[in-house]
């Protein structure tokens, strides 16, 4: 399936899309040096959070689709070195408001769960030059 959305993204940073399909998206994220937080190795929430969104976003697959709310838990910590695989499905959908559930995985622990409300505009949120 061709990808609609977030085209310009830095996938070594928000996951490399894997399999995208009606409704549903699979990406990986090697961690990188830069996503360090301290000296252990700890990978900040803020990269996983942002993958998830990205996941999210790819599920919905629309080219105007922009997070309205999200709900989420970090359940265990990632490290330097492993590897996050982000599986994100619609779960309901009505009009052009969408529910998506988002799992971060690494190897068979599930290290990361979130429900994101995604909801698709007829025009780009930034469209008239509006950015508030």
């Amino acid at each position: 399936m061709k990808i609609q959305t977030h085209q310009n993204m830095d996938t070594r940073l928000c996951g490399i899309p894997e399999r995208i399909e009606n409704g549903m998206a699979i990406l990986s994220m090697p961690t990188l040096d830069c996503m360090v937080a301290d000296a252990s190795g700890l990978v900040h929430g803020g990269f996983l959070f942002g993958l998830a969104d990205h996941a999210a976003m790819l599920a919905v697959n629309h080219p105007n689709v922009v997070l309205g709310e999200s709900s989420c838990r970090f359940l265990k910590p990632v490290v330097l070195g492993d590897t996050v695989m982000a599986e994100a499905k619609v779960i309901h959908s009505k009009g052009k408001k969408y529910e998506v559930a988002v799992s971060l995985r690494v190897a068979a622990k599930i290290v990361f769960s979130g429900t994101f409300i995604c909801f698709t505009p007829e025009k780009h949120v930034l469209a008239n030059g509006s950015s508030t």
